[in-house]
């Protein structure tokens, strides 16, 4: 007989993890939640050593220590932990974790969440506390519901399920929805290559023996693909189950095992095979196949081996490998502590230890931190098979591009690939992080990582031009002319203010900040304070708006009634002379009317004749009509009886003989009655004042 044992049987990373930190606990206190593995035997052991299996948190007291298995726990469960002060020890695996990740992600995006898998199954009721319990769990590709085909889905798949099963689901599932529907491949890439393997050894052989806990998820399914392709398969909790009449006529057994199958069971059924004295007459490969579960002598770079500690020193521990009495040094630098104590491990010597072989050559060498890398670097290198973001420090290049490290990989970044155009100098980035996506993992051989930083400069400059776009659209639909905005001065001009609005810039004109007008925008507007300002133009095609600050403030004729009153004296200064008079501003934007009445005692001829612009004068208000934006002035009413304003073209007897040829002809005492000292404004001339007023 010829027996061919499958290359990946027993136990996963993940499991054995989970196992070998179940079994390491000290009895008393601590707690596994749940099956630590859906296998009879293992289960049995932790109990056997004192380690309470219990199904609910409360069965567990405050201040206690419980192990989260691997197939993962509601998020709520940490919560609750953390409130009852219970510590917790998390072996969940890196896979599920990722899922986990996906599901809580997805979801808080608004997309609905799909699960495939078996809606019992520990993981799965794990991941539906990752969503509220708002999924769908779906297990077959005939039961697609009809909502479904109304929403933004995201299916992610439980870790163990059929890869077949789930691409078939996944088909149909897309021929429904009439959505986005965003699917992440979330089974164990172990999961797909055990499966794979199956199925090639079930077409190749005539029986079958699958091995493993009759209620092991992962183990059934290896079962069913088995049954697809071989006529005789043989289902075995433990080797109890064998029966060595059923397969001893085959000329040639696969053996295969779950992730959750420890391998001293595999070894059982084969060693119970090799005693059968039928079967080992014809089998003359039994003793290879033995040697690949339990070797004593055969070790490979890269495998998991497990030791007994037997002496703890200043420099590490001295270990015993199995069916071996030759002491190797374990050096404390490749134990997985974070500070090494001999009193520490004196009391483990005996214990079981988990080494993984680093180097065979000129000596074995062997470390337990190594493992623990693994691990994660298992969990890192999947979510990096995903499209995952992640970062290196480049150390070299070449031609081709640049080099790196990640953990046990080695990473090429092609020079198209390190940003968007031609890099013509690669030395620059020696020593300097990049992000980076896979392209390619080759995990045979040489293990290798081909990866793109481009495709993320690329991706996040298309994500803020779409972020932009989508806020330049909100914007402007939110928007309109008159309304009142908040804005705050990012940077000015000679022409005006950039004012962030909703994180868009406007731009408040010069003209648009006075009502008095102002040479700088820094006169009325500080950089980096925020004001209210009114929309005055809204201009969707160009994407341009602008806005007023003055438009909000009173313009100074508003407040002339609060200010000044009739019989008040003011102090102003000439800013322009006309024929009827002289117009003196008040104020900024405020200008009153000299008439040429009220300018002296006495008749003169021109304003010019006793005003000049720029002079300074104290005058005494006769009229106001703030709606009409009028002030009426008198300067004479100032002057003692008698006296007159001295002239700036002659003084004292010279004024006297200045020629008076030209002389505009006298007003006629009607018109002068317009500009009386009673303050009304005459009709005559309002026109006059109204135009000249709004000229200024």
């Amino acid at each position: 007989m010829k027996v061919i044992l499958a290359k990946h049987s027993g136990f996963c990373v993940g499991v054995k993890y989970a196992v070998d930190t179940a079994m390491n606990l000290n009895a008393g206190n601590a707690y596994v939640l749940g099956e630590i593995i859906h296998n009879p035997d293992v289960v049995r052991a932790i109990k056997d050593k004192g380690i309470k299996v219990v199904e609910s948190l409360d069965e567990i007291p405050d201040g206690s220590t419980v192990v989260f298995r691997s197939h993962g726990v509601p998020k709520a469960f940490y919560g609750i932990c953390k409130n009852r002060d219970i510590k917790i020890i998390d072996c969940t695996c890196g896979f599920v974790k990722r899922t986990q990740k996906i599901v809580e992600e997805q979801y808080a995006l608004g997309k609905h969440i799909v699960i495939i898998g078996e809606p019992k199954h520990p993981e799965v009721v794990g991941l539906l506390g990752w969503c509220g319990g708002n999924a769908t769990v779906l297990t077959g590709d005939d039961n697609i519901p009809d909502e479904l085909s109304l929403k933004d889905l995201c299916v992610v798949c439980q870790t163990t399920f059929s890869a077949e099963k789930f691409e078939k689901i996944i088909k149909n599932i897309k021929k429904v929805c009439e959505k986005t529907v965003a699917v992440f491949r979330t089974i164990c890439y172990t999961t797909i290559e055990r499966q794979n393997e199956v199925e090639q050894l079930a077409s190749q052989c005539e029986a079958i023996i699958v091995v493993g806990g009759l209620n092991s998820s992962n183990t059934n399914k290896l079962y069913d693909l088995a049954a697809k392709r071989c006529k005789h398969v043989f289902r075995l909790s433990s080797v109890g189950d064998l029966n060595l009449s059923e397969i001893k006529n085959f000329k040639s057994v696969g053996i295969v095992s779950g992730a959750s199958t420890p391998n001293a069971q595999t070894r059982e059924v084969l060693l119970k095979m090799e005693e059968n004295t039928e079967v080992k007459a014809t089998n003359n490969a039994m003793d290879e196949v033995v040697a690949k579960i339990d070797s004593d002598s055969k070790f490979k770079k890269g495998q998991t081996v497990t030791a007994t500690i037997s002496q703890a020193t200043e420099d590490g521990l001295m270990i015993l490998l199995p069916y071996s009495k030759k002491e190797i040094a374990l050096s404390k630098e490749d134990l997985d502590c974070e500070e090494y104590r001999v009193e520490d491990y004196v009391g483990k010597i005996g214990d079981p230890i988990e080494l993984l072989v680093v180097e065979l050559k000129p000596n074995l060498k062997l470390s337990q931190k190594m493992i623990k890398l693994l691990q994660q670097e298992e969990a890192l290198s999947a979510d990096i098979e995903a499209g995952k973001e992640f970062k290196i420090i480049c150390t070299g290049s070449n031609k081709g591009g640049l080099v790196g490290q990640m953990g046990t990989f080695s990473v090429f970044v092609p020079a198209k690939e390190i940003r968007t155009g031609y890099v013509q100098d690669l030395t620059k980035y020696v020593g300097k992080e990049l992000r980076l996506r896979a392209l390619e993992v080759k995990k045979t051989g040489r293990k290798e990582i081909i990866a793109s930083q481009r495709v993320i400069i690329q991706e996040e400059r298309e994500a803020k031009a779409a972020a932009k776009l989508a806020k330049e659209e909100a914007f402007f639909a939110n928007i309109a002319v008159g309304d009142i905005v908040t804005g705050k001065v990012e940077r000015v001009t000679g022409f005006g203010a950039f004012v962030s609005v909703n994180g868009f810039d406007c731009l408040a004109h010069i003209s648009d900040l006075s009502w008095t007008g102002v040479d700088a925008v820094t006169d009325v507007l500080e950089i980096g304070k925020t004001y209210e300002f009114k929309v005055l133009k809204v201009d969707t095609e160009n994407k341009k708006v602008s806005i007023g600050y003055k438009q909000l403030q009173p313009q100074p004729w508003d407040l002339v009634a609060e200010k000044y009153s009739v019989g008040e004296v003011v102090h102003g200064k000439v800013v322009r002379i006309v024929p009827f008079g002289a117009f003196v501003e008040v104020e900024k934007g405020i200008d009153g009317l000299v008439h040429v009445s009220q300018i002296s005692q006495e008749r003169i001829e021109t304003p010019a004749t006793v005003l000049s612009v720029g002079e300074e004068v104290d005058a005494k208000i006769i009229a106001i009509d703030p709606e009409a934006r009028k002030m009426n002035l008198s300067i004479k009413a100032l002057l003692p009886e008698g006296e007159k304003k001295k002239t700036h073209k002659a003084e004292g007897d010279d004024a006297e003989k200045t020629p008076k040829r030209g002389r505009a002809p006298r007003k006629s005492d009607d018109e002068l009655s317009d500009w009386s000292d009673n303050g009304a404004v005459g009709t005559s001339l309002a026109d006059v004042l109204a135009d000249a007023q709004k000229n200024k």
